[in-house]
Formats: structure tokens, sequence, C-alpha cells
């Protein structure tokens, strides 16, 4: 059994999480923005179907990615230097969760971005926590992801791609954004093998929590992100 969470009702400490299924916390609760900022910086973030209560989540162990860790292959590489896309941030976020709502996955039969959960992440970006990188083809926007800053630290929620490569492009963008801000990591929640060929590891939840207990806190300020501050990310310096 896991409790019941009433609208005022703090979460539970993080160890009494299930195991089986990995890091269920608790049930209940709302969506609000203070709720919803309140979770993520303990490490707790809302995953659920539409139709069911709002769930809780906090696995053991949990799988983070390093910004300078990332792992970007040949052809990526080759992709990102010849410039074909162009990426910004923060100027079409509502585009970017409703691609991300729309975008068929493996082995799922919809998606657990409702509209409700739409509703909660566009009140965040307009609160300046919840912010986008958006990967553009000929005026177009064909891939990108969406996610939480909440101090130095980045929390993952989905990324789409309608271009080969388009979201990759988006995320090796924001790991050089996040890097040059001094953000020390990007959590990425579950474990899945996808993740894992792009430089992301598990690591105890323990660990995860204590180095964002001290991420959470320095001293970023929420706003809306400058949607031209990648642009110069992989082109090659001037002779």
């Amino acid at each position: 059994m896991i409790p019941w969470l009433e609208i005022d009702a703090s979460f539970p400490a993080i160890s009494t999480a299930l195991t089986e299924p990995n890091g269920l916390l608790a049930a209940g609760g709302d969506l609000s923005p203070q709720r919803l900022l309140a979770a993520y910086r303990r490490g707790i973030f809302p995953w659920y179907s539409a139709g069911e209560p709002v769930l809780w989540w906090s696995p053991d162990p949990r799988m983070v990615l390093f910004p300078d860790q990332l792992k970007i292959k040949r052809s990526l590489a080759r992709t990102l230097r010849r410039g074909e896309c162009t990426v910004k941030l923060d100027s079409a976020f509502d585009q970017v969760i409703a691609a991300c709502a729309a975008a068929s996955r493996p082995g799922q039969s919809g998606t657990w971005i409702s509209a409700e959960m739409q509703l909660a992440y566009r009140r965040l970006h307009a609160l300046g926590y919840a912010h986008s990188v958006e990967t553009w083809h000929e005026g177009k926007l064909v891939g990108g992801l969406y996610g939480i800053a909440i101090g130095r630290a980045f929390f993952g929620e989905s990324m789409f791609s309608q271009r080969s490569d388009a979201s990759k492009i988006a995320l090796a963008h924001l790991c050089t954004f996040l890097s040059r801000r001094e953000f020390g990591i990007i959590d990425c929640q579950m474990e899945t093998a996808h993740l894992a060929t792009l430089g992301a590891r598990p690591i105890p939840r323990d660990d995860f929590l204590a180095r964002l207990a001290t991420l959470v806190d320095k001293d970023a300020a929420p706003g809306r992100w400058p949607a031209d501050a990648v642009q110069d990310c992989f082109r090659p310096a001037a002779p």
C-alpha cells in the first residue's frame, strides 16, 4: 500500500517508496505549480495514465546524464557540424509538449502526457521553470524536448523526433547550454537502453538525492531562456 495525498499533505519519506513497481511513492494530490516544484526538489516526479489518480515516483537507481558526458557518435557530430537544423530555446513550448504527447513509442498504446499534464507544465513554463529545446528544419519544428530547471538541476521529461537525429540534436545543444550555466545533472528518471547509448547511466537514489539537494539550492532564478542562446554551440570556429 502507498499513502494517499490530500491536497495540502506533504510527500512521505523517499525511503518508503516501493521496490515493485520500482519507486512508486504515493498517489493523489494535485498538479499545482507548488506541488510539482516541491516534488522535483525532492527527486519525485508524477507519472500516470489518463483516468488514473496522480501517481508519484522516485525510483532506485536513478537514470541521470551529466551534461559534459553526453556521447555524440560520429554521424551525429557530422550532422551538428553541417548545421542543417536550427535549435532554439523556449520559442515553442506548447508545440513541443503537444508533439511529445502525440509521439508513438514502442510498447505504449497511449501517452502519459495527458491534457491535464500539458496544462500543468504550461503553467510551469509561464513561471519560468519549464523549458523547451526545439529543432527546426526549413521553418518546421521537427524534434525537441522539454523539462524543468530548478537551481542548477534539469529534469528531463520527454522528447520527440520527426526527422533523423532531431531529438538528439536538441539534447546535444541542451547539454552544451547547461554546461555553460554550470548545471550539474540532467535527471532522466527511468533507465532505458536508448538513454544509455547517449551517455546516461543509473546511480543509486541516495547519491542522486545528495547531489540534488546541493544543486536545487544554487542561485539560478527562473525565467525564460534566450531563444538564440545555443546558436553557436557546434558551429566551426572562424578561420
